[in-house]
């Protein structure tokens, strides 16, 4: 599947202790408007996805075109990713948002889990779509990451690029 170019985002959530999870993924999509519906994957073997059932809920940080480093911390496995990155707790409780990283953040509640091979389909009602920066998307392709082409249409309400 390396051939399918995708926009890349940190999906994260809160332990039952209250420490925070996450983990890089590019296995995303909407699925539907009404209500908004995100689908993401994450592997079965996850700690990021043990917290999600546990809460229900997490977030999606879509990243923006400077957010690489982030994407790659989140991908390591690194234990101390949230201590190398810029984060805070939305508002409600679905996880943590990575401030200087994501161009645009959606805090999700569980309403679907299925499980497909070695991964888990997650499907996330969006509670509140949160637009943080004016960014290009960061996207992954082919083994390598990219950013889109064009620049962001300043004209262009944040808004109406969320929904």
């Amino acid at each position: 599947m390396a051939g399918f170019p995708s926009g890349v985002g940190v999906v994260t959530t809160f332990a039952g202790d209250g420490s925070p999870r996450g983990m890089t993924c590019t296995s995303l999509c909407s699925v539907s408007l009404d209500p908004p519906v995100l689908l993401v994957c994450l592997g079965t073997g996850s700690h990021t996805l043990k917290a999600v059932r546990e809460s229900g809920s997490f977030a999606v940080n879509l990243l923006h075109a400077h957010g690489r480093q982030a994407a790659e911390l989140f991908a390591s496995g690194a234990p101390d990713r949230f201590d190398r990155v810029a984060w805070r707790a939305g508002a409600g409780d679905a996880g943590p948002h990575l401030t200087e990283d994501a161009h645009i953040i959606a805090d999700c509640s569980v309403v679907g889990d299925q499980v497909v091979g070695d991964h888990a389909v997650l499907l996330g009602e969006v509670r509140a779509a949160v637009p943080v920066r004016r960014e290009r998307p960061l996207l992954y392709g082919l083994r390598r990451f990219s950013v889109w082409p064009h620049p962001v249409d300043a004209a262009r309400p944040v808004r109406d690029a969320v929904g």
